[in-house]
């Protein structure tokens, strides 16, 4: 049976969260993923608690909702948050002991199968991709440490394009679901007018990914969470698309 997995760096609670949280929640909804993974989550006012509530009025699916914020001075700031609606039966962290950055993983029982659920947020992209390479690097061996588990999926705001040392070490050991729709950055704007990332292009690039291991089949993926409001076309979602993939064990 396939199963439905979502992923979406909220960009905290800024640009106008309360306008566009209903965005987030009503096309995450239509899509009904199984697991959802946020990167950005904001801790003071909980915003993977409200989307998971939202979500969950609208189509009646209840989630688990399990959080790691980031570490020292961003620990009461954000976080990386996963909603699923399957049993979770273990849950983990990693600090990379690098920019207060942290990984979760939540091992999820999907039809009697253990898979490992990662969600994880890298380096900025204006940053030096040596940094991103490095965390991958403590990434992998921390999943090679949980080989107990049938499969693993590995989400988030990775930072890098394909071609850039740190994904591509990355795909050495895990297959992306879609590398050909870009993710970044989208046109939103705060309520001065100003654009989220300036200095980057428009939707430019694919930088945030679902990775799976060999034991997964991906039946479908595409890039969601990318439409404006029809009342207001600087309004979007968040300042990146997200990504869904239809997956199997």
């Amino acid at each position: 049976m396939a199963f439905r997995v979502a992923t979406l760096n909220l960009e905290q609670d800024h640009k106008r969260w309360e306008a566009r949280k209903g965005l987030v929640s009503a096309q995450l909804a239509a899509l009904k993923p199984d697991i959802i993974s946020f990167n950005e989550v904001c801790v003071p006012i909980q915003s993977a608690k409200i989307l998971r509530d939202a979500i969950t009025a609208t189509t009646g699916i209840s989630y688990n909702l399990v959080q790691q914020t980031k570490v020292n001075g961003l620990s009461e700031v954000e976080g990386e948050a996963l909603l699923t609606r399957y049993p979770v039966i273990e849950t983990g962290n990693l600090d990379y002991q690098t920019r207060d950055m942290v990984a979760l993983v939540a091992r999820v029982l999907i039809d009697a199968t253990p898979v490992d659920a990662y969600v994880t947020h890298l380096f900025r992209s204006r940053g030096d991709d040596a940094l991103r390479l490095f965390q991958v690097q403590q990434l992998l061996a921390w999943v090679d440490s949980r080989p107990d588990a049938a499969a693993a999926i590995i989400c988030g705001d990775f930072n890098a394009t394909i071609d850039m040392p740190s994904a591509a070490r990355m795909g050495s050991r895990f297959r992306p679901t879609q590398t050909t729709t870009p993710t970044a950055f989208t046109p939103l704007s705060d309520t001065d007018g100003t654009i989220s990332h300036p200095y980057w292009p428009r939707m430019d690039r694919c930088i945030d990914y679902i990775w799976v291991s060999e034991a997964i089949e991906v039946v479908a993926s595409e890039v969601c969470l990318n439409r404006p409001s029809s009342d207001d076309p600087t309004l979007w979602p968040s300042d990146h698309a997200g990504v869904w993939a239809d997956l199997k064990v």
